[in-house]
């Protein structure tokens, strides 16, 4: 009898690992596939980004076809629109996930904002350029860089309002119950508790934010178009990388595609850039 159980245990046993070697090997075969194509995709974005990359990238306008020229309006479009568009996202953001966690987190406005949060969360950034098109190009008659800063800072809200909330969550309630222990009202429990214990995460949040927006092209098509100059102006049309990298990719003229690949290049370090420095706050934090 006994040996009957023990022989019974050692089949199953063996089932259970020929199965559990198929898993490995098939999900390190999906690991291998998908490292395969994002390698591939960087070594042409760094092999054919470099080779376009020179000091008159960074210093001269869009050209004309088959002229020598950069991207430099377009560096300083994409620029000026992504930092606004933080500037503008970012207070919204938290005071909105201060608020879901602080002050109302189970009433139905409370739960109607993250409904309708988890929804621009999942929206195609296009789906929100067409929104502002809609309200503010039609209604002006007239694109501009003010649109792109009200697209693009639409899809920070969300994101910095869901790593808002979730960082805030994360804080222990011994710590809020002592400092209202002590006497401090509200408002200084949340600035001065809560909310700095919680900067890293809440950092991060905007970090990865900026990374998402800095590559947005569908939104500012419909918002800020794109400009071959260089302007300063946000009630005008504003050059922007990755509307200008679309429409050289797309054309048939080799100085444009080479500075396509450049502009690509340029973005890749940027956001790769911005990943680098959310994970090491991350790291400290934790």
């Amino acid at each position: 009898m006994n040996s009957t159980v023990h022989s019974g245990r050692e089949v199953r046993y063996a089932r259970r690992k020929r199965v559990n070697g198929v898993a490995t090997a098939l999900s390190m075969a999906a690991m291998a596939f998908g490292l395969f194509w994002l390698f591939w995709i960087l070594f042409e974005t760094v092999r054919l980004g470099l080779g376009g990359l020179t000091q008159a990238t960074l210093t001269q306008m869009t050209p004309p076809p088959n002229d020598a020229g950069g991207l430099a309006n377009a560096i300083f479009g994409s620029f000026l629109m992504v930092l606004l568009a933080t500037f503008v996202g970012t207070p919204i953001g938290i005071m909105a996930g201060i608020y879901l966690v602080e002050f109302d987190s189970k009433s139905w406005l409370a739960t109607a904002t993250r409904f309708v949060n988890d929804i621009l969360l999942s929206a195609p950034s296009i789906v929100i350029g067409l929104f502002v098109y809609a309200v503010v190009v039609t209604r002006f008659k007239s694109f501009s860089g003010y649109a792109g800063v009200i697209a693009l800072a639409l899809i920070v809200i969300p994101v910095v309002i869901r790593t808002t909330e979730n960082m805030l969550q994360l804080v222990p309630s011994g710590l809020r119950e002592a400092a209202y222990a002590l006497g401090a009202p509200k408002w200084k429990v949340v600035l001065s508790i809560t909310l700095r214990a919680a900067r890293a995460g809440v950092v991060t949040g905007v970090l990865l934010a900026v990374a998402r927006i800095a590559g947005e092209t569908a939104p500012l098509l419909f918002t800020a178009l794109s400009n071959q100059f260089w302007t300063s102006s946000l009630s005008e049309p504003m050059a922007s990388l990755p509307v200008t990298i679309f429409k050289f990719a797309m054309s048939p003229y080799e100085n444009w595609q080479a500075l396509a690949w450049a502009g690509v290049f340029l973005i890749t370090l940027a956001v790769l850039g911005l990943n680098i420095l959310a994970r090491v706050l991350t790291r400290t934090k934790s």
